[in-house]
């Protein structure tokens, strides 16, 4: 239990940032370059000291584990007949980047245009670019579209498989151009995705921006804390109060106080701090200190809907998994030669294509992996087989991250609105449809493809194949958009362009869930981007 009493946390900050995953890291490791602010780093969980956070395949032992994930949970979904779904979100310094998929992907050039055609000053392609590439490390080094030297290293695979190769022959035969590289602007194409790895290992935003700034005398950074509320005097943020080793905390902020705590934690804090919808924080027993609309609304994700084909003729990874001397094999090839399957992201193979003809740029993503099973955390079939997941790069659904109660220990509601538009069940139609015609392609005949899910039993009628979609869809990990970015003239805006909470000083949201529209592809890089580029509107 924690005692009724809150005591001052020693130290004297001019920044309180909280939580530390990809956004919090970067924000620190940039404010605390300037020895003359001091830097308090938040994060809700622990110290990132477990084998299978750096061993790229371990986000099978991590996703669905009570050490490395929050194991949160959606509402029950309509879009997906009534399923609910766990949500995975990292549970160490470095946050998700600790757990996720490792793809170093930016998304379009016309996401960012996109945003600048808002009103958003300042967050167009040509805006941003310089920016991805200042946080760079990339190994095809400085160029015009990518960078050197920077903290977020960027690495090519270190294993292969001859039935993703042949997978990205098919693509070639349906049309589809090979590309060599996803971040350019334009990332139309199939190829295997660029990893946020080292030597073969997960390089995460906390051995990235954190780890080697630890030793700055200037920044403190604290685990195993709750947040409990943003503090305000009136209209201005002062600092925040926490829970820890079961004892509460305050901590003053001289200069301001910054949320990284993710497009779920966000909305959460600024809810239990009495920031966000009215209505919602009445109900919950919340007194409100500014009624802003949008906190918690406009929740968007990329649902992948997880096609599996067995096949034939060919190794995947499920036999390896089931096969002690292939596992002893596989662990030596990684101990010596840093290669191998123990270095693999959960998706190798990109292909970005459009669901149909009439689109002006890529609105599929695929991620083929060469394993399947059931859901993270569960073991591998024991069938050999591949998992060629669709996601609708910008869906038009929209969800809510809700709080429940007063308790800063109760996870939010969480109900993201899957396929809740025509448009998005649509184009789940069709993504199905299009991942058949890959499937069909004759560089795959010789592995005999068969559609195990959804299944053939499913036919191709627009109704049936979005009930499919709804079946074999899940969350690819994306959530974005709670505090969203925008102009006073947007209801729904939390933040202005240069990240400010709108009516509260001192006060900024730096993370994913700024994002006003979701990016055409996997968000931790995009994400990194905006933490840095917050940062320099604080320095």
């Amino acid at each position: 239990m924690n005692d009724g009493n809150i005591r001052e946390f020693d130290g004297d900050y001019d920044f309180i940032v909280v939580g530390a995953g990809t956004a919090g890291c970067t924000v620190a490791n940039r404010l605390s370059a300037d020895p003359a602010r001091r830097v308090l780093l938040l994060e809700a969980g622990g110290r990132d000291n477990w084998i299978w956070f750096h061993i790229p395949v371990g986000y099978l032992f991590a996703i669905g584990n009570p050490r490395s994930d929050w194991m949160l949970r959606t509402e029950s979904e309509p879009g997906l007949n009534g399923r609910s779904l766990a949500y995975p979100r990292g549970k160490a310094l470095g946050g998700s980047s600790a757990i996720n998929a490792m793809i170093a992907m930016r998304g379009q050039a016309a996401d960012y245009d996109h945003w600048r055609q808002l009103g958003l000053t300042g967050w167009g392609w040509d805006d941003v670019l310089p920016v991805f590439r200042e946080i760079e490390d990339h190994f095809l080094g400085a160029g015009e579209f990518h960078g050197a030297g920077g903290e977020w290293r960027v690495e090519e695979p270190r294993v292969r498989w001859d039935i993703l190769d042949a997978v990205a022959d098919a693509a070639e035969q349906m049309g589809v151009p090979r590309t060599a590289d996803f971040n350019t602007g334009s990332n139309e194409g199939v190829g295997y995705f660029h990893v946020n790895q080292r030597n073969g290992l997960r390089w995460s935003a906390a051995r990235g921006f954190l780890k080697p700034v630890m030793n700055r005398p200037n920044l403190r950074v604290q685990t195993d804390v709750t947040v409990e509320r943003v503090t305000l005097e009136g209209r201005r943020a002062t600092g925040v109060s926490f829970r820890r080793d079961g004892h509460r905390f305050a901590a003053a902020a001289r200069a301001e106080v910054i949320l990284c705590a993710g497009a779920i934690g966000s909305p959460h804090i600024l809810h239990l701090s009495g920031i966000g919808p009215g209505e919602w924080l009445s109900g919950a027993g919340v007194e409100v200190a500014l009624d802003l609309p949008g906190v918690g609304q406009n929740l968007q994700d990329h649902l992948q809907q997880r096609s599996i084909y067995r096949v034939s003729g060919v190794k995947t990874l499920n036999e390896t998994y089931h096969s002690l001397p292939r596992r002893l094999a596989m662990g030596l090839e990684f101990l010596f030669r840093r290669r191998g399957p123990l270095t693999m992201a959960p998706s190798q193979l990109g292909m970005f294509t459009r669901s149909d003809p009439g689109r002006d740029r890529p609105n599929l993503q695929f991620h083929v992996q060469p394993l399947s099973l059931d859901k993270f955390g569960d073991p591998l079939h024991r069938f050999p087989a591949i998992t060629v997941s669709a996601c609708n790069l910008r869906p038009t659904s929209r969800g809510t991250v809700k709080l429940r109660s007063a308790d800063p220990a109760a996870p939010p509601a969480i109900a993201p609105g899957y396929l809740s538009t025509p448009e998005d069940r649509r184009v789940a139609a069709d993504a199905i449809r299009v991942t058949r015609r890959l499937m069909a392609q004759p560089a795959l005949a010789p592995y005999r493809p068969d559609e195990f899910l959804p299944g053939p039993q499913v036919d191709d009628s627009d109704e049936a194949l979005a009930k499919a979609a709804g079946t074999i869809g899940t969350t690819i990990f994306h959530p974005v958009g709670t505090a969203k970015m925008g102009l006073d003239s947007d209801p729904l805006a939390v933040v202005d362009n240069r990240l400010r909470v709108r009516g509260i000083d001192r006060l900024r949201v730096i993370d994913a869930s700024v994002m006003p529209t979701i990016t055409s592809g996997n968000t931790n890089t995009p994400t990194a981007m905006i933490a840095a580029k917050g940062a320099g509107f604080l320095r």
